[in-house]
């Protein structure tokens, strides 16, 4: 891992990790909520073995700037200036929960950078019924949640790249019928279950790797690129 680095993105300062070399192909790794780009820390160096592996703290977490705005469209804008910023194409973005959601939105603004997707434990564009925390940040992105854009199930039937969603199973609080609903959605989308609850990278971290790399070895290809 190389040590951490700070881009401007449209005056918004986000902090990130990089690992793996150079001129690997780029992997953007997208943390959940409660967290920042320290949770990917032990499955980085496995997947940086042949990928140049980007770990962002989103806006208003870990490194990054603390902003007076949060949603998932700020979100998403952030993660597309990331990529513009450092001209990164042919990518596969990995979002987890919060993320996740980020990431397709992503995906579905530019699809001519983004060639896949893993979408880990992903609230679906459903309403969820969360209580809203006190959070400042929590506070927006939850409610967000709660009450999503119905355009973001046009996102989900567009987004034409490979798309691998995994779900945690029965000890996740995300409703796992609804994952799986959204997961066949995806034009070629396709569904894994690692039963270990919500945070799969972080409690069956070696289970998250295999999974993230067959995906990887599909997405790769450079007939898959979202059109």
């Amino acid at each position: 891992m190389s040590g951490d680095q700070v881009i401007d993105v449209s005056g918004v300062r986000l902090a990130y990790r990089v690992f793996g070399p150079p001129a690997a192909r780029p992997v953007v790794l997208l943390h959940g909520g409660s967290a920042d780009s320290s949770t990917w820390v032990d499955v980085a160096p496995a997947l940086a073995t042949d990928h140049r592996v980007y770990a962002v703290d989103l806006r208003g977490h870990g490194a990054s700037e603390r902003t007076d705005r949060y949603s998932f469209e700020l979100l998403r804008d952030d993660v597309v200036g990331f990529l513009d910023a450092l001209d990164l194409r042919d990518v596969t973005l990995i979002g987890h929960s919060m993320g996740g959601v980020a990431a397709y939105l992503t995906a579905y603004a530019r699809p001519e950078r983004v060639s896949g997707l893993v979408l880990e434990e992903t609230p679906p564009p459903d309403p969820m019924g969360f209580t809203v925390p006190d959070h400042e940040i929590r506070r927006h992105i939850v409610s967000q949640l709660n009450a999503p854009d119905p355009a973001w199930w046009d996102a989900v039937d567009a987004v034409a790249c490979p798309v691998l969603t995994m779900r945690g199973g029965p000890d996740s609080f995300l409703p796992q019928d609804r994952i799986a609903a959204m997961a066949v959605r995806f034009p070629h989308g396709r569904l894994v279950t690692i039963p270990v609850g919500h945070c799969v990278h972080r409690d069956a971290p070696d289970a998250f790797v295999d999974a993230v790399r067959a995906h990887l070895r599909h997405a790769d290809r450079p007939t898959t690129s979202c059109p």
